[in-house]
């Protein structure tokens, strides 16, 4: 049924996104956009920052800058080097489905090539996608366009018919389905008051599961 697997980063591989969606919402707050954790994660969460540029104008009065986004991004960073988890259950994912489609497995996120590659080596998962990560800031578009899970599927050398992605937010689910795939979601308990389950639907999840065992099953009876 499939002849590789894609995976998003945050909030599929890590547990990143209360930490970066908390160290967001303070560096907003602090330039005058008063909101709280659950509005950043609307207006942000799957999304570049940089894209939200003309938001972040409109609520702040200012321009968001290179040098803004490189100080969000060193806090940022501090943050996840000292509190970054990998998501439960999923070291024996990565190794099943390694093992199982010949290492046809990458890592493809929206997120910049320094997050991901921080966060990978974080949880000791760098060594199953050693040059097989695909960030969104390098691609003529990053999510929702399809252009990262295209490029995953080109260097693996698979029709993005026969792939697999794994994601956990409307925003990634689109990517995935307008680039061909077919895409499971991902749905943390500890996130269902930011991501609804029929978000996910509606975005054209195929699969929506709640633990990382779950792929395996699935995956099994394909």
């Amino acid at each position: 049924m499939f002849e590789a697997v894609l995976f998003d980063c945050d909030g599929v591989l890590v547990d990143s996104e209360p930490i970066t969606l908390g160290v967001l919402t303070q560096c907003l707050n602090a330039e005058g956009w008063a909101l709280g954790v659950d509005e950043c994660a609307h207006h942000f969460l799957g999304r570049a920052v940089k894209d939200q540029a003309p938001l972040f104008e409109q609520m702040t009065g200012k321009p968001l800058t290179e040098h803004w986004l490189a100080q969000f991004r060193a806090e940022r960073d501090k943050a996840l080097s000292a509190e970054l988890l990998p998501i439960p259950g999923i070291h024996k994912v990565v190794e099943y489905t390694h093992q199982r489609f010949n290492a046809k497995i990458a890592c493809a996120s929206g997120a910049d090539r320094g997050k991901v590659e921080l966060q990978l080596s974080k949880v000791d998962l760098m060594g199953w996608f050693g040059g097989r990560i695909f960030s969104g800031h390098e691609m003529p578009k990053t999510k929702p366009a399809p252009d990262v899970y295209l490029a995953a599927a080109k260097h693996l050398n698979v029709d993005p018919l026969l792939c697999l992605v794994i994601e956990d937010t409307p925003t990634g689910v689109q990517a995935g389905v307008s680039a061909g795939a077919t895409v499971w979601a991902y749905l943390a308990h500890t996130n269902t008051h930011r991501v609804q389950a029929r978000q996910l639907r509606d975005a054209g999840a195929h699969k929506i599961f709640e633990h990382m065992d779950e792929i395996h099953q699935y995956l099994k009876r394909s």
